[in-house]
């Protein structure tokens, strides 16, 4: 790292910057965006929480304590911190396999690697994702999610549900007469207000509103009608009322296992939330920034992120990220400072201190309707149906994405579905860089659609001419190897025509040099032509220029013909 590092080239807040300038007007307009977002993010919060595995104050928490330091310590002006549907997933698994210390102990390591990614300057690299990857398991992520929502949302009851995506649609299968009418009834009542409320009142959050008609109704129902069979948080969890103190994430080490080896095992873990969030909080930016025209600092974003993820394990928290829905709902409601991030955080505070009781009266259908509609909006169906008319390569790279997150899991899926894409994107270039040769003559007026109007370049007895047009490396330089062995019969002087080169890797070097030695056995020197100063210096550092003599290393394809005429009419012994 450089030695004058100056940390605030790579972390300067926004919320420092926005309050320079602030005034009245905008404070009340942030108030107010605030307010809104924190009662939209009020069932979000509950309803991840619950599905991740931990519990509703857990999701509460991580949208207070994560939500303000995002907003607090982040690199975009309107982003919405908190727990989010990508995590579930994740979380769940994470859970069952090291128990809820070890996610909190995964959370802390997630955010330390976001805070070295963002000194690091890695907050540009992460868009190189490819999009087909991003569909994918996001979409995986919106099936999962649907999935687990299925016990709530029948009131199923079940207690032991498999990890498993295909046991778990089997165990319903055997349970499917145990369904309840009136969790159903409650359940698509839900569903039905979160879809209709946007059309007829548009202010109003449809999830809100079907969280106060589904608490109401299941009251009335319990009061009045005896029915008990619809199941509600308080029957599940126990609500604190107030934010838990911090305190230390028990390590629970196995039997002779040391804590070295317990964070070898979570690495792929943190590994994974550390991705996931850096890219879904990138990706939310780069919405925001499109609808604000504003601009986000990657690297101090992803600074925010991790300090956030480091500081709400030690509150109970699970890891967060950037929202998008909520980041959205941010900005169509007049935010456009952090000092919304900090309200909604308040909001959920107080919720969480003095709203108890009611939150514990929700029932547990509504909320996993509230969930169904946050996986059909993450399955970005017609994003998908749009990409139907785009190259097969890049459909195979979604379709093996979403198939590996929903019958594994997402870390496979990722790392499947960025080496696929790898592959397919150096085929494509290896393909896109052609290879031809040329024996008797160059016309000038075949390279380009314009008419050069030059005279054809004679090419002298003995000589032939390669002409590599496209990067030489790995993907490309057997294909090159091949040709020459295909043409067969070497003359005296080969010519190797690298204008057209931008780069070359250690394989093309490698090839290169193969080559030339093969060549210089049977008696046929190796003329370079049109090397780049970038490709020369490279051909330099791995001694072509003692291999071929610097003088056949030629800035174009005159002086190259030239000097392979020289050769070519010498003698044996002296070439």
């Amino acid at each position: 790292m450089d030695k004058h590092f100056d940390i605030r080239a790579v972390f300067c807040p926004q919320s420092f910057l926005c309050l320079r300038s602030y005034d009245r007007a905008q404070f009340g307009k942030d108030v107010m965006a605030g307010i809104i977002v924190g009662i939209i993010a009020i069932p979000l919060a509950i309803a991840f929480g619950i599905s991740s595995g931990v519990g509703p104050t857990e999701g509460l928490v991580t949208a207070i304590v994560a939500g303000f330091l995002i907003s607090l310590l982040g690199g975009t002006r309107v982003q919405i911190g908190g727990p989010t549907g990508a995590f579930i997933v994740i979380i769940y698994g994470i859970i069952q396999q090291f128990g809820l210390s070890g996610l909190l102990m995964a959370t802390v390591m997630a955010g330390i690697l976001l805070v070295a990614m963002g000194l690091l300057r890695l907050g540009a690299v992460i868009r190189f994702v490819p999009y087909p990857v991003i569909v994918g398991f996001t979409a995986g992520i919106a099936l999962t999610i649907l999935t687990t929502q299925i016990n709530d949302l029948f009131g199923l009851g079940l207690t032991d549900l498999p990890a498993n995506f295909i046991d778990k649609w089997i165990y319903y299968a055997h349970h499917v007469r145990q369904v309840d009418g009136w969790s159903l009834a409650i359940g698509l009542g839900s569903l039905l207000i979160i879809i209709f409320t946007p059309r007829v009142v548009k202010h109003m959050p449809g999830s809100l509103l079907a969280i106060v008609v589904a608490t109401l109704a299941v009251w009335l129902l319990r009061r009045f009608g005896g029915v008990e069979s619809v199941r509600t948080i308080s029957d599940l969890y126990e609500l604190p009322h107030g934010l838990p103190a911090p305190h230390l994430p028990t390590l629970q080490l196995e039997e002779g296992q040391t804590f070295f080896q317990l964070i070898q095992q979570l690495f792929p873990a943190a590994f994974t939330i550390a991705m996931l969030g850096a890219i879904e909080s990138l990706l939310s930016a780069m919405v925001a920034d499109g609808v604000t025209g504003d601009r986000h600092d990657s690297n101090t974003e992803l600074i925010g992120q991790g300090i956030a993820n480091i500081v709400v394990p030690f509150f109970g928290g699970i890891p967060a990220t950037g929202a998008i829905a909520r980041t959205m709902a941010n900005i169509n409601s007049g935010g456009r400072t952090p000092v919304a991030g900090l309200v909604h955080a308040v909001v959920l505070l107080l919720v969480l201190l003095f709203m108890g009781g009611l939150v514990g009266m929700i029932p547990m259908p509504c909320l996993a309707a509230v969930l169904v509609m946050v996986a059909y909006n993450m399955s970005g169906w017609r994003t998908i149906v749009g990409m139907l008319r785009d190259p097969k390569s890049d459909l195979a790279v979604l379709a093996v994405t979403f198939l590996l997150t929903v019958v594994f899991d997402l870390t496979v899926a990722i790392e499947v579905g960025m080496l696929l894409s790898v592959v397919l994107f150096l085929r494509r270039v290896s393909l896109s860089t052609s290879i031809s040769v040329f024996r008797n003559e160059i016309d000038p007026n075949q390279e380009s659609d314009l008419k050069l109007h030059e005279e054809k370049l004679h090419i002298p007895d003995g000589v032939e001419v390669y002409e590599i047009d496209g990067p030489y490396f790995f993907g490309i330089a057997n294909k090159f190897d091949d040709m020459v062995r295909w043409v067969g019969n070497p003359a005296k002087v080969r010519v190797i025509r690298m204008r057209k080169v931008p780069f070359v890797d250690a394989t093309g070097l490698h090839n290169l040099e193969m080559l030339c030695q093969r060549s210089h056995r049977v008696g046929t020197e190796v003329v370079l032509s049109g090397v780049r100063d970038n490709v020369r210096v490279s051909l330099l550092a791995h001694g072509f220029g003692t291999l071929l003599g610097e003088e056949n290393i030629c800035p174009n394809i005159n002086v190259a013909l030239a000097r392979a005429a020289r050769l070519a009419k010498a003698p044996a012994e002296v070439r």
